[in-house]
């Protein structure tokens, strides 16, 4: 048997998972919360029956957090020898010139690299924890599961934009996708439940959101663009945005293109709508309240999430399946229900009860003429059985 490990980099977060492959065993996982802070943050480590949870554990910097994790597998007993690691994995999110799973070798980072304009956030995040294992871990093949890679099939009519074709050509400007872990574990599972022959829209929805088009398990297009700036209403990410309104910031407001792009990115979505807030979670709340922002918020994301998900059923000519995957998708009843109710003309009949199965759960009757499901997503398992393909291959 084969140790992966995966580790999945957010900005001020850390998430592992060490599988046992290729049975896809979890043998330990563990979660770093606030790196970097100047309060404590959060560390969670489980191993079988063994669970650490340390509420304000300090974590400084990427490498510490790294190492810590280390240290706690080694006493655990589970891992002794960090040579004993067949591979690390990563959800890579973007590089030029790399679309697929790759060893993460000198032309791959470079690639990483070229897209920061693209997946700013992303790539610098992700570079720094590749940078940190390389040192730790110098023997260790290390591999990117590039969220791109699900996308690939997308028809050029989805992916080429209406601009001068010689940018596509020379600058590779075209529609790209993302999410694409989460968005094939479900397609996996959609398969499982459906067959080989269907059309669904799968919704990721999270802080982080995106919609896509699946046909026979295969994406066919995608909310994402060529940057995870479009499509949806992000947490602090602003979605589809008309490309004069930048254009008009910068020559006739006054604005610098550094502002504007750091208020795109950072101060725009749920955060730039309400002001104060970009979970949902809060939003919702304190649209119970009467905040008029906060619902105004709530109505632009199910005005866009429905818009997708009517504009992909006719692109697909029909549909067979609606899922919810990511942290709104697989826990927000309320928004569900909200953007179902304005899709019940497609057919759809919810169910008084969810049905519950291993890997999914079904909100439909089963008159509906269009299924819904929710399927949490396991998109570190899916970098794992690639990590494990790639080392296969090698």
């Amino acid at each position: 048997m084969t140790k992966v490990l995966i580790c999945n980099a957010g900005s001020t977060s850390l998430k592992f998972k060490l599988f046992e492959m290729p049975r896809e065993t979890v043998l330990a996982a563990a979660v770093m919360e606030r790196i970097g802070g100047r309060n404590g943050g959060r560390y969670k480590f489980e191993a079988g029956e063994e669970v650490l949870d340390i509420p304000d554990q300090r974590i400084g910097t990427y490498v510490e957090g790294i190492h810590l994790f280390l240290e706690s597998l080694a006493k655990s007993g589970i891992l002794t020898d960090l040579n004993d690691l067949a591979a690390v994995g990563f959800k890579t999110v973007a590089a030029r010139g790399f679309y697929g799973t790759h060893v993460i070798d000198e032309q791959v980072i470079q690639g990483m690299k070229d897209y920061l304009t693209i997946a700013p956030a992303h790539n610098q995040h992700y570079l720094n924890v590749i940078g940190a294992f390389r040192e730790i871990l110098p023997d260790v093949p290390l591999i990117g599961a590039f969220e791109t890679e699900f996308h690939q099939t997308i028809p050029p009519e989805a992916y080429v934009y209406s601009v001068p074709y010689e940018w596509y050509e020379q600058y590779q400007v075209r529609r790209l996708g993302y999410h694409g872990a989460s968005h094939s574990y479900v397609a996996g599972v959609l398969t499982s439940i459906l067959g080989d022959h269907y059309h669904a829209v799968c919704c990721h929805l999270g802080g982080s959101g995106s919609i896509c088009a699946v046909k026979d398990g295969k994406s066919v297009d995608t909310s994402f663009g060529m940057s995870l700036q479009a499509g949806i209403p992000q947490s602090n990410r602003c979605g589809d945005l008309d490309p004069y309104i930048p254009l008009y910031l910068i020559r006739n407001c006054g604005l610098s293109p550094q502002e504007v792009e750091t208020r795109l990115t950072s101060d725009s979505g749920f955060l730039g709508l309400t002001g104060a807030d970009k979970d949902l979670r809060d939003i919702l709340a304190k649209q119970e309240q009467g905040d008029p922002r906060a619902k105004l918020a709530v109505d632009i994301f199910i005005h866009d999430t429905v818009k997708y998900i009517a504009g992909f059923a006719g692109i697909l000519g029909g549909l067979d399946a609606i899922t919810f995957a990511g942290g709104i998708g697989e826990n927000s009843t309320y928004i569900r229900n909200r953007v179902l109710t304005q899709l019940a003309f497609l057919g759809i009949e919810l169910s008084a009860s969810e049905q519950a199965e291993e890997t999914y759960r079904v909100l439909t009757t089963p008159e509906s003429r269009i299924a819904v499901y929710v399927i949490p997503t396991n998109e570190e398992l899916v970098v794992a059985r690639k990590a494990w393909q790639a080392l296969s291959a090698e």
